[in-house]
């Protein structure tokens, strides 16, 4: 399968580019800086780097031309200090490329501040868009706008929800679901949230949905 992936320099995007080359995936990566992966010694065969912003909408829709989806570890930055909507607009331009070039599988990140409708009342429902709204403003709108972008277009979308990403080796174990229905904590490795965002390429359970995910 021939995969998109934005955001490949962060920890959660190296980790989803390495095991789909290890799955044997032809993988093309646009990034702003593309020494950043040969530093994290990600090289490959079937991977495809691009030097671009996602700002260029002609760079955008030139990475996602011949995909069969997309993945995105797109992230907004947690600094108090951050300004602008840089990926809600980057994001449009992915979901504009992906409707010129008819690519429709997208699969990315958000954030259990924002709700599915499959949720039921849930305390992080009322807890987390108020720690957020105080601690990451910025980074709560853009998570906000980065999502409408999404699941307003007519995409074949799976947003997994995280809240705590963690560094710690992968465990293979993963709990995921709807806020009030399933058991889903709220730690998870980068590792095993990457290899979920992987999955989605074959899994149909959660097509057009925000699935909360943990280990």
């Amino acid at each position: 399968m021939r995969v998109t992936v934005f955001g490949a320099t962060g920890g959660i995007g190296r980790l989803a580019v390495q095991q789909l080359l290890d799955a044997g995936h032809h993988v093309t990566a646009l990034v702003r800086t593309p020494d950043k992966l040969t530093r994290a010694q990600l090289t490959h065969p079937d991977l495809t780097v691009t030097a671009g912003q996602l700002s260029d909408p002609a760079a955008v829709r030139a990475a996602v031309a011949g995909a069969d989806a997309v993945i995105s570890a797109l992230g907004p930055s947690l600094s108090r200090s951050a300004t602008g909507t840089p990926l809600t607009e980057g994001t449009r331009n992915i979901v504009a490329a992906m409707n010129e070039e008819k690519v429709t599988r997208f699969i990315g990140l958000a954030t259990p501040s924002l709700a599915d409708p499959r949720d039921k009342p849930h305390w992080k429902h009322k807890v987390l868009p108020v720690m957020a709204k105080l601690m990451f403003p910025n980074a709560l709108t853009e998570l906000t706008g980065m999502t409408a972008a999404v699941t307003d277009s007519g995409l074949d979308y799976t947003i997994a929800r995280i809240t705590n990403p963690t560094n710690k080796p992968a465990t293979g174990h993963t709990r995921s679901g709807f806020l009030g229905h399933d058991q889903v904590g709220s730690a998870m490795t980068r590792a095993d949230i990457a290899a979920f965002l992987v999955s989605q390429l074959t899994d149909t359970r959660y097509r057009r949905a925000m699935p909360a995910i943990s280990n």
